[in-house]
């Protein structure tokens, strides 16, 4: 079993930034299939981005433009980059692990119950 570290969140003025970090304990994400995941306090949990091995990356539409996800090999850590942030973006964020390296690609609107792997979430608030 993956175990699954999220940090970075905390409180932001909107029109602010914040990285987001996923680490897995002990290993190294850099073959997995990584999705950011959100769940806003009375709404669903929804998908926000992917990458894949290989670094093709896939985002809702909410969130292209302003976000970016990305892997570092180095560290075997993935990270989300949240510019421009509103108070719509207040959420807890997840990140989601699915071993799946013969996939090069990733949809951000994949069935949730693929990823096998989860984090216990980071509180990101965006107020003023």
């Amino acid at each position: 079993q993956l175990q699954l570290v999220e940090s970075g969140g905390g409180l932001v003025h909107p029109g602010g930034s914040l990285r987001l970090s996923c680490a897995g304990s002990g290993r190294r994400l850099n073959f997995w299939t990584i999705g950011w995941f959100r769940q806003a306090p009375g709404k669903e949990r929804e998908a926000v981005s992917c990458i894949a091995y290989g670094d093709y990356t896939d985002y809702a539409d909410s969130v292209q433009g302003r976000f970016t996800i990305s892997r570092n090999n180095a560290t075997g850590t993935v990270s989300l980059q949240m510019n421009g942030l509103n108070p719509e973006d207040t959420a807890v964020y997840y990140c989601a692990a699915d071993w799946r390296p013969q996939d090069h690609t990733c949809t951000v609107g994949s069935a949730q119950g693929r990823y096998e792997n989860w984090g216990q979430g980071t509180q990101v608030t965006v107020s003023s």
